[in-house]
This record gives structure tokens, sequence and C-alpha cells, in this order.
């Protein structure tokens, strides 16, 4: 499948384009700023994981994150905010060059429906985060972001070869993925 049609298919299942869902990493100034740079991000990746881990309503979804803590999680999520919105590059720094979004969750039981309630988790902690409150526009250029790179990873997964999976269901030596 070429990088068109999984743009494609994102699409489709997210109402969010590729272009659309980039707004969010071009905002001048830039969304690492308007948040509050790493505490910022920082914040809103506990009050998402805060979230998902509380999610009694669904235990299949919560299975998902069985491989991490909570720490972890939010730990892997903030470092990739900040260095995707213009912070300095945590990530690059814990995981390596390349972030790899799609091969770190390949071997995860990913589907339609747990990218929506990805999604949802993250709306909400996009409600709720301090920094955003009166921030219309990064509210949404944030969720439009979120919405369609949930959707891309559901679709890109689908085609994923073994050799391009990284991180995903074994944990890597030192818990590092």
């Amino acid at each position: 499948m070429s990088k068109i049609e999984l743009q494609s298919a994102a699409y489709k299942k997210s109402g969010v384009s590729y272009e659309e869902s980039l707004k969010a990493t071009m905002m001048s100034p830039s969304m690492y700023e308007r948040i509050g740079k790493e505490d910022g991000f920082e914040q809103l990746s506990r009050l998402f994981y805060n979230r998902v881990f509380d999610d009694k309503e669904a235990q299949w979804f919560l299975n998902i994150f069985s491989s991490s803590t909570k720490q972890e999680a939010i730990d892997n999520q903030y470092r990739f905010l900040v260095q995707t919105f213009g912070g300095p590059d945590l990530y690059k720094q814990k995981k390596g060059k390349y972030t790899r979004l799609v091969g770190r969750h390949a071997n995860y039981n990913i589907g339609t429906k747990a990218a929506t309630r990805w999604v949802q988790h993250m709306d909400d902690a996009i409600e709720e985060h301090e920094a955003l409150r009166d921030d219309d526009e990064a509210k949404v250029l944030l969720k439009k972001y979120f919405a369609y790179t949930a959707h891309y990873i559901v679709a890109a997964s689908e085609f994923m070869r073994p050799d391009q999976l990284s991180g995903g269901t074994k944990i890597d030596p030192g818990r590092v993925w």
C-alpha cells in the first residue's frame, strides 16, 4: 500500500486529512510553547494515561497497554510529543533517530475501535489541560493531529512486515521501547 493510500485510509476513518493533521506541528507560537513546554506535555500525557489506566468500562482497551507501566507510557508519550511539537529531541535521546510510530505499535492489537477509544481519552485530556482551556485553536489542531495519527497507525499496521516492527508486545532490553 502506498503512503497516499494509507493517508486516504486514515482520512476515511478520522475525517482529517494528512495536511490538516500537520497544522498542529506548524503553529506559531509552537504547540510546544502554547502547552507549557515539557511540563505541559507531561501533564497532557499524565491526564491521558490516567484515563486509560482508569478505564474500567473497556478492559480490552486497557489490555493493549499491559506491557508497560503507567509511568513508562507517560514518559514515552511525553518525550514523543515534546519532540513532535517543537521542543528538544527527548524521544530521539531515549529511542534513537527514528520515531517509527507505526512500527512501535504494530504488535499491539489495535483496530479502529481501539483508535477511536484512544482518541476519546486524548480529546478529554486536551479539554482538561489547564494551558489549553482558552486556546481553542490549539485544542482543535491537536485533536485533528491525534485523530489522524491514531487511524493512520491502524491503517499502516495492517501492512507491516515483520522486519519493520519495533517494540510492541515484546519488552526490549531495559524496557526502552
